[in-house]
């Protein structure tokens, strides 16, 4: 009796341990299960959905006669939220949502229109951009020329002002009137160049993206695009945003070498009394004491 009683108790202790592993499966967090033993997951994509909503919209516009031009062009870029609930257009077979405008009278021409439009989406690799078309239409509603698609070049300031997808449109027909503002095929299905700049830390939707490198983002049917007169604060930002991927160079310090006139590079002249040089008009002259 007293040597069945431990073995006994290592039988029982056995089966219980048995027993235990149905259920210690239950205790595995799901993210250490491979992923073909995981739970259906939510694979909807934000950027489709978008697009599936503005095809299924009901176009109010087919022509630019349609139009309402009834809002002024704002002296300064202001903020436009374009999605659900905004007017949608069909132009050239195309459903956009779109911003029309009346152009002030008597200003300078050229004058330029500033464009910035917003990350939509937490994520970087996961957000998109509402990437603008633009018309000039005349009095009687009739296109200037052809309809440009405005490049975007991504520029990180210190400031959510200075920060985003930047371009911008001149205006220099004295005929233009109006300015009609929706989204191409092509634009709808492009991608504009970004790269992540420290220099935005103080944003907190920068933080929250957590990326660095360099992303192709695709374009999107909605989101938030600023739209107005060019000032100060945006043409710094049009004329310094990055447009596409920097070539690249052959390091700092021999770009300083060909760039200065330091006394070990091979192509600028000793400073001795009996050597020459060349001066900034090209002519070669001989040092004082010579």
């Amino acid at each position: 009796m007293t040597h069945r009683f431990p073995t006994l108790v290592l039988a029982l202790a056995a089966t219980l341990l048995l027993a235990g592993c149905h259920t210690v499966k239950d205790l595995v967090p799901t993210t250490l299960v491979p992923p073909n033993l995981r739970a259906p997951e939510n694979t909807d994509d934000p950027l489709k959905q978008a697009q599936q909503r503005l095809l299924d919209a009901t176009p109010c516009c087919t022509s630019f006669a349609d139009f309402s031009y009834q809002n002024l062009l704002p002296w300064q870029p202001q903020p436009f939220t374009l999605g659900s609930g905004s007017s949608v257009a069909n132009l050239a077979g195309t459903h956009s949502y779109f911003l029309a405008f009346r152009l002030p009278e008597g200003a300078k021409l050229p004058y330029r229109v500033a464009f910035k439009s917003e990350l939509n989406g937490r994520w970087l690799k996961s957000s998109y951009l509402f990437a603008p078309t633009v018309v000039m239409l005349d009095s009687g509603f009739q296109p200037i020329g052809s309809s440009a698609d405005i490049s975007l070049c991504e520029h990180m300031g210190w400031s959510d002002a200075a920060s985003g997808a930047f371009g911008s449109y001149t205006v220099d027909n004295p005929l233009a009137r109006y300015l009609l503002v929706y989204s191409s095929s092509a634009q709808q299905t492009g991608k504009t160049y970004w790269e992540q700049s420290p220099a935005a830390f103080n944003s907190k939707a920068t933080l929250d993206m957590n990326s660095s490198g360099s992303f192709s983002v695709p374009h999107g049917p909605d989101g938030t695009i600023w739209v107005g007169m060019m000032d100060n604060t945006y043409a710094k930002a049009v004329d310094n945003a990055i447009c596409k991927k920097p070539q690249e160079g052959d390091g700092v310090l021999n770009t300083l070498r060909t760039a200065l006139p330091l006394p070990w590079n091979g192509n600028t002249s000793s400073t001795g009394p009996n050597s020459t040089g060349t001066s900034a008009g090209g002519s070669t002259t001989k040092a004082k004491g010579s």
